[in-house]
């Protein structure tokens, strides 16, 4: 292994997130409009061999955990051939998925035998109008079959419900969402909502935060602080009568950018070094251009230098990137 991965900021760089598709089978109204987006053409995406080397080349600079996102991953045709071909990546050693799991019902085992170690779900209401509502699909059973299928796999630990949290809309699903914590083996996860909107329609006062939720569901179920690990989103709470975990991930509120370890790869191969840069790497010309290993490692490295020491989000003169979330990658 050559040198670690490092920022300017002496972070040290190791969770690489990679969006495989820019395609999403839902309109999540803080994500997409009701009549989608333009999809990049199929040439733009990187092939599954491109992502395998991109995966490979960070590997080689320490980078173990590598999460795949979208868009909806599973949208993307054959995509447990990726997983497999990214789980015998020599270095990585955690695989993980986030998805709307529409199509877990389907994929579920497929995904569990290519190797995803861990699966993130993305669902936003526990009641089926509501979940309509937000998503503009109804689709919450179909979801639910498909997490009760994950569920069949102990060998996916944890298995990760994560719920936007919206002011005016998540105050209702607080208590059930609680309930659902405690009755299964499910950790919930409320992620406050960002400035990632295709509509641009996002303001502070729709952010309801981590530190709100937390109020409302103590007041019902008492609630006791796990120490934070090193370099993670959430801060996780557990019942004080034992039973489940929840955590709150407050990007906005409580930002936790002095450890991170993320960098990003778009659909079509671009390198973001926060999820709210202006600025990309385009890594795919490159690849296709017939560039060497070391020179791709050399465009990362220089890339990865200048990553961002904090996003800017309700500061003044912040500035939404122009991709959506589901452009950028989940």
């Amino acid at each position: 292994m050559g040198d670690l991965l490092h920022d300017g900021h002496g972070r040290r760089i190791s969770d690489l997130r990679v969006s495989v598709t820019d395609r999403c089978n839902f309109r999540c109204q803080y994500c997409m409009p009701a009549d989608g987006l333009p999809w990049l053409d199929r040439s733009a995406v990187l092939r599954f061999e491109e992502i395998e080397r991109l995966v490979g080349i960070f590997a080689g600079m320490g980078v173990t955990d590598v999460r795949l996102t979208g868009g909806e991953p599973l949208v993307r045709r054959d995509f447990p051939r990726l997983a497999r071909m990214l789980a015998n990546v020599d270095g990585v050693e955690d695989l993980s998925l986030t998805t709307n799991g529409y199509l877990l019902e389907r994929d579920a085992t497929a995904l569990v035998e290519a190797g995803i170690n861990r699966v993130n779900v993305s669902i936003d209401s526990l009641q089926r109008d509501r979940f309509f509502q937000i998503t503009r699909r109804d689709s919450l059973p179909q979801v639910l079959r498909g997490l009760d299928e994950l569920a069949k796999h102990p060998e996916v630990q944890p298995i990760k419900v994560n719920a936007v949290a919206i002011r005016g809309f998540t105050e209702q699903e607080a208590i059930p969402f609680a309930e659902f914590a405690r009755s299964t083996a499910f950790q919930v996860r409320f992620i406050e909502f960002m400035p990632l909107d295709a509509d641009h329609a996002w303001s502070a006062d729709q952010v309801l935060s981590g530190d709100e939720l937390r109020a409302i569901i103590h007041a019902v179920h008492p609630l006791e602080e796990l120490p934070r690990e090193p370099n993670s989103t959430a801060r996780v709470f557990r019942f004080a009568d034992g039973g489940g975990e929840i955590g709150f991930i407050n990007p906005v509120s409580e930002p936790f950018c002095a450890d991170c370890n993320r960098v990003r790869i778009t659909a079509e191969g671009r390198l973001r070094t926060c999820l709210f840069s202006i600025h990309e790497t385009d890594l795919r010309e490159p690849l296709r251009a017939g560039a060497s290993d070391a020179d791709i490692e050399g465009l990362i490295r220089d890339a990865v230098w200048r990553k961002e020491l904090k996003h800017h989000v309700g500061e003044p003169g912040f500035r939404q990137p122009p991709r959506s979330m589901s452009a950028i990658g989940g």
